[in-house]
């Protein structure tokens, strides 16, 4: 955690615009800083996504790794900085953009059938006062299928379990037929066989030259699942390609010094061929 937590004051939405300019990047996001009751939890964020590419945010517990995907989304305001996709604001890219949210921060007694679920990742399409068509419905079912969850589509949301639920929001967020997705800590509290389908969904959208950023926490995994890494505690530590960025060294200063499973990780690290 850095040493000294400076007290910013929170500007009006008026006063930051998530705005961009011109730009052929996937995402830029320059000087963001996001601050609560007047104290910032990001802090001077920049990170500039060239080309598609899986990219993993990592950080320790209160680090503001999903605050950072909602300040990129506009989901909380930003008290300085900008933020544009393929050189435009949100308001204007908004189509090509997908957001799987952590399970927890979702409603799952409402009444709603799987498929629906699903089928609200075409309404950015559609239009909100459109009904799907069939064809809008075959999507939506395929998508199921690619999460391995098509037998299911007529049951209440509520009714899955925790893992399930998490495919039904990757469907979502496949039905979109987004450019650059965000998802925010897919494989907490899944099992194995959930965390494989969401992978492999995960490489079949890279191979489609779709851009993939995905809030994990497990850093055994890190250098097996992604290409390029940003690691974060309230301030930007490193971002670059794994094998570049990802060490011990820069874990510390992420970690503050008091990550046990260092010796873990160099070991995942030295399997795929990175030196630590």
């Amino acid at each position: 955690m850095p040493t000294e937590t400076p007290t910013v004051p929170v500007s009006s939405p008026e006063e930051s615009p998530t705005t961009g300019t011109d730009s052929p990047h996937v995402l830029d996001v320059h000087d963001v800083t996001v601050a609560y009751h007047r104290r910032p939890v990001l802090w001077d964020i920049d990170v500039t996504i060239d080309q598609p590419a899986l990219v993993g945010i990592v950080g320790p517990n209160g680090a503001g790794k999903s605050t950072l995907i909602k300040a990129i989304l506009g989901l909380v305001r930003l008290a300085s900085g900008s933020v544009s996709f393929f050189g435009q604001p949100y308001s204007s890219a908004r189509s090509r953009i997908g957001y799987v949210p952590q399970r927890g921060s979702v409603d799952w007694d409402f009444p709603v059938s799987v498929l629906d679920v699903v089928l609200m990742g075409v309404f950015g399409k559609l239009g909100w006062f459109r009904r799907p068509k069939a064809a809008d419905r075959e999507w939506a079912m395929e998508c199921l299928r690619q999460v391995g969850l098509a037998d299911m589509h007529t049951r209440q949301i509520g009714q899955l379990s925790g893992g399930q639920q998490q495919r039904v929001f990757l469907a979502r967020a496949l039905a979109q037929r987004a450019s650059l997705y965000f998802m925010d800590e897919p494989m907490a509290g899944v099992d194995a066989a959930t965390e494989r389908v969401i992978f492999e969904q995960l490489g079949q959208l890279r191979q489609q030259n779709k851009t993939v950023i995905v809030v994990h926490h497990d850093l055994r995994t890190v250098p097996h699942y992604f290409e390029e890494v940003i690691l974060l505690n309230m301030r930007l530590v490193a971002y670059g390609r794994t094998e570049e960025v990802f060490t011990p060294e820069n874990l510390r200063k992420t970690y503050g010094g008091q990550l046990g499973i260092l010796t873990d990780v160099a070991t995942s690290m030295a399997s795929k061929g990175i030196r630590p």
